[in-house]
């Protein structure tokens, strides 16, 4: 049975294009009938994973190629999604790396494709987007070798099998000015290259969980690739965590068959199935048969290096903007839940009582959460995202270190190496790429890369190429200067009037437009200077100041400045917060009543 499966995953740097290729695998294994109509990027389902054009989480799916069932399963690009990565890997026995034809190997190729051979995975290559302006795909394939020997890769491993593709238009060919126009050779390689799944088709039941999913109906649905033996409706079986046990029914049984999963009454030694029996479930956990219980080492990660307080929204406007969930008690809920089936997210089960921390790989893992869950109803006020220091064994504080990655144009090269001196960065190597641009390596704190991006982008007229990978901790490098600006903070409650925004955009940049309603501690703007200013926003022009009939259309209004989430949790300094809403993002202070935040910053300035 399981010589007649292959179970791969399809890797890559982000943006390299995995899921195309995917979608075009698919078409033309026939799983989608003739003129029907199918999403692009079927693989992600996430709405934010449409938006963003990134996939968040690993899913599987399946086709088959005469007699052979290939269950693929697509994973993220993104280096704060790498614990998604970890996971995979553990339950395929071989994978696709993809690299664009143009970029070549990225920093997160160099991640994955480590993991991968760490794992002992066979590794077959495909060159993407061939077909595109400015492909180089035999530089790309110079380049992918060169990579492999710098990983310490064996013989076998350096003669890996490559093909040359366009995800977009189907097709996988031989070299590069092939001539065929579909994906066979690729299905070919795939049950050529990638060995049947590594299990002992007789004995008592054995796997390990790398998947987790919730059904309103059946509860909670864990699996991963079945090692040994068969498992069937009803068994009697042994969930095992770090010396406690659970036993359980096989109450369900699924395996994938396209992109949906499917009830079975058995299931073999190297599939990869789905069960449901037990709530307690978590990533890692080892499932064995009753009186056979051997469990499996769990999947290292690599470490959380940031924590971010999640608070109950007690704002004046709670709740008016249509959210369902405001208690603190439904928020630790529901990062709990996200706890279970996230392998780098921890909850700190010794914060404040009034809050959740929680820890994660990075900035875009805890910003995909937090508008995951705006969207599911949940309001919620966040604090600054700070680092995860460390203490050495001679008393020294170590900081998580970065290696970044990024290509710039020539012209914003001078700006860019001033930021990054400014964010303590340690450049690396520079290169010129001779077109125009120079590729950056350096290595920096992670508390410099909060916010980092957009003003990256800013500075590149967004052309910069970035990304991160986690080195390890380091000596902390000294301060980093926060934002150059203070805040403007509304004095009372009320709608921002045109007259008060004509007065006020003079000491500073605001942030809502006129008519936004407003309350006392909320933060309306940046102030020009480098302090807090408490402004009337809401201010109306008396009945008797009359003025000439055209002096007020003389005054121009400065356009306010929008804000994405991830821009917005890096402009928050340690006494603010973000009050996240289904409909709105609001900076305020923490404390919102003013005198009591001049007492508080009184103490706080006081020498003890």
């Amino acid at each position: 049975m399981s010589s007649s499966i292959r179970n791969i995953s399809i890797i890559a740097h982000v943006d390299h294009g995995k899921t195309t290729p995917v979608d075009a695998i698919f078409r033309q294994a026939g799983l989608f009938r003739a003129h029907e109509a199918v999403q692009d990027r079927v693989m992600d389902s996430n709405d934010l994973e449409r938006e963003r054009g990134i996939t968040i989480l690993s899913k599987v799916a399946s086709c088959t190629y005469r007699d052979t069932k290939i269950n693929i399963v697509d994973t993220p690009g993104h280096a704060d999604f790498g614990g998604e990565v970890e996971r995979v890997l553990s339950m395929v026995d071989g994978c696709l790396l993809i690299i664009d034809a143009n970029e070549g190997p990225m920093p997160q190729t160099r991640f994955v494709l480590k993991k991968a051979l760490d794992n002992g995975l066979k590794v077959c290559v495909c060159i993407n987007k061939i077909d595109r302006e400015g492909a180089r795909p035999a530089e790309a394939y110079d380049k992918t070798l060169d990579l492999f020997i710098d990983l310490g890769a064996d013989e076998d491993d350096l003669e890996f099998p490559v093909l040359y593709v366009s995800g977009a238009h189907g097709f996988a060919r031989a070299k590069p000015d092939g001539t065929e126009d579909d994906l066979q050779l690729l299905f070919e390689m795939i049950v050529r290259e990638i060995p049947p799944p590594k299990v002992q088709e007789e004995g008592p039941v054995r796997l390990q969980v790398n998947n987790l999913d919730y059904s309103d109906y059946l509860g909670r649905m864990f699996g991963g690739k079945l090692l040994r033996g068969t498992v069937r409706m009803n068994d009697r079986l042994v969930l095992f965590r770090e010396g406690a046990q659970t036993g359980f029914n096989v109450s369900k049984l699924w395996t994938y068959q396209g992109l949906k999963m499917v009830e079975q009454t058995e299931v073999k030694a190297g599939e990869i199935v789905m069960m449901s029996g037990t709530d307690d479930v978590l990533i890692s956990d080892s499932i064995c048969a009753a009186g056979f219980i051997e469990p499996l080492p769990r999947i290292e990660v690599e470490p959380s290096t940031l924590t971010m307080n999640f608070y109950a929204n007690n704002s004046p406007l709670a709740g008016k903007d249509g959210g369902k969930f405001l208690t603190i008690h439904k928020i630790r809920e529901r990062l709990e839940k996200e706890e279970k089936v996230s392998v780098t997210l921890k909850i700190d089960r010794n914060g404040p009582a009034d809050a959740v921390k929680v820890a994660a790989r990075g900035e875009m893992q805890l910003s995909v959460l937090i508008e995951t869950m705006r969207r599911e109803g949940y309001e919620m006020a966040i604090a600054r995202p700070e680092v995860i220091l460390k203490t050495s064994e001679l008393g020294k504080t170590l900081e998580p270190i970065e290696q970044l990655t990024a290509e710039v144009p020539d012209e914003a090269l001078g700006d860019c190496l001033e930021e990054l001196s400014r964010r303590k960065a340690e450049t690396q190597d520079m290169a010129s790429l001779g077109n125009g641009r120079t590729k950056l390596i350096c290595s920096i704190p992670t508390r410099g890369i909060i916010g980092f991006r957009s003003i990256f982008l800013t500075m590149t007229r967004g052309t910069v190429i970035m990304a991160t990978l986690f080195e390890g901790y380091e000596g902390y490098r000294g301060e980093i200067s926060s934002r150059k600006t203070g805040s403007l903070i509304s004095k009372e409650p009320g709608k921002m009037t045109r007259y008060a925004y004509e007065d006020v955009q003079q000491r500073g940049t605001l942030f809502y437009p006129v008519g936004t309603e407003v309350y006392g501690g909320m933060i309306v703007g940046a102030c020009s200077r480098d302090e807090d200013m408490v402004v009337n926003i809401v201010k109306e022009k008396a009945a008797t100041n009359i003025r000439h009939a055209t002096a007020e259309a003389t005054v121009v209004i400065t356009p306010h400045r929008e804000f994405s989430l991830e821009q917005g949790l890096a402009w928050l300094r340690d006494d603010e917060l973000l009050e996240c809403t289904p409909k709105s993002l609001r900076f305020r202070k923490k404390i919102l009543d003013h005198a009591e935040r001049r007492v508080a910053e009184r103490r706080t300035a006081t020498p003890v």
